[in-house]
């Protein structure tokens, strides 16, 4: 039932983008916004996450660059039965993460210097097991597309103001404040709507896979704290790709708000202390400092200190109950 609402969702949002065109340009306009959108999901099909992954910055890493974090994921990814994905780092001081690709075996997990520098290996365990979360369930291509479909309509709303309505249609400059004005307003509600009912099922399926739920509630608070003091220039000025990040990483100035789509972080931690309190896993989260991943204890994002091997001395990380390697 989730799946089919979500599809329902991402076919309003391909109505809304043939209805501007509609609004612009008719008939014609509405079949050329068709025609668009249906290329565009072919496109986003394929390539949505070599164009997200660029737009945000990312640089691929391996085992021999970050090998603890490519570690982290390797042992999450085997304990989620997912094939290991390609593994990025997003030069900004703002701790966050996000996962895209089009299925399980063509997909990449992308966390910030910030989150490696700030976080615990612990915490950045969980949100990984959030990210895989979303690879499992096959949400990346979901989000993916809406993410691309409504930055689309955004910038078709904006031809439209530079270029006028349809003026076939009486209405003209209405329809063009419609095209303008609530267009992507009703674009960020419908995104809203899928990646909020997409987040919590990852938060859940997160905590069973790293089987510590207070891990991630634990990130998920210090993210959100850090999100509105530490900008990311990449996701500013790709508002559309929002989504995709486990916290909101936009700052909330000037409109770019309206593309908030992320549930109440406060919601997201209480369910998930409740899910460790059913797994019996009763400590509450803390936002203690604990060890961040070696190689982003020193430096600013973005300065290179990742392409470092860890310092003598430092063990591989290791977490019990999801290190199940023989």
């Amino acid at each position: 039932m989730n799946f089919f609402r979500t599809m329902l969702l991402l076919a309003a949002l391909t109505a809304l983008f043939m209805a501007i065109g509609f609004l612009i340009g008719g008939q014609t306009g509405m079949l050329i916004a068709f025609l668009i959108a249906g290329g565009m999901n072919i496109f986003a099909y394929w390539n949505s996450d070599k164009m997200v992954l660029a737009q945000q910055g990312a640089e691929e890493v391996d085992e021999r660059t970050a090998p603890e974090l490519y570690s982290i994921v390797r042992q999450l990814a085997a304990n989620a039965s997912l094939p290991m994905p390609k593994v990025y780092i997003i030069h900004t001081d703002q701790p966050n993460a996000f996962a895209t690709g089009r299925n399980p075996q063509n997909a990449a997990v992308a966390a910030s210097a910030g989150l490696l520098r700030i976080m615990s290996k612990e915490e950045v365990a969980g949100v990984l097991a959030h990210e895989l979360a979303h690879i499992k369930n096959r949400d990346t291509l979901i989000m993916t597309i809406a993410a691309t479909i409504a930055g689309a309509i955004s910038m078709l709303a904006n031809f439209g103001m530079f270029f006028g309505g349809n003026r076939d249609n009486n209405g003209g400059i209405i329809s063009t404040l419609l095209a303008v004005i609530v267009a992507p307003l009703a674009a960020a509600v419908i995104q809203m709507a899928i990646s909020r009912s997409r987040e919590y099922v990852a938060d859940k399926d997160g905590g069973e896979i790293c089987q510590r739920p207070l891990w991630l509630a634990s990130a998920l608070q210090k993210i959100e704290q850090a999100a509105h003091q530490i900008p990311n220039q990449q996701a500013e000025r790709n508002p559309a790709s929002a989504q995709l990040y486990i916290i909101n990483p936009l700052s909330g100035q000037g409109m770019d708000n309206l593309f908030s789509t992320h549930p109440n972080t406060a919601n997201r931690v209480a369910a998930l202390v409740e899910q460790a309190r059913q797994m019996g896993d009763t400590q509450e989260p803390t936002a203690a400092h604990m060890s961040p991943v070696p190689g982003f204890e020193d430096g600013a994002a973005g300065s290179g200190p990742w392409q470092q091997r860890p310092r003598s001395g430092r063990r591989p990380f290791q977490v019990g109950p999801w290190n199940r390697s023989s």
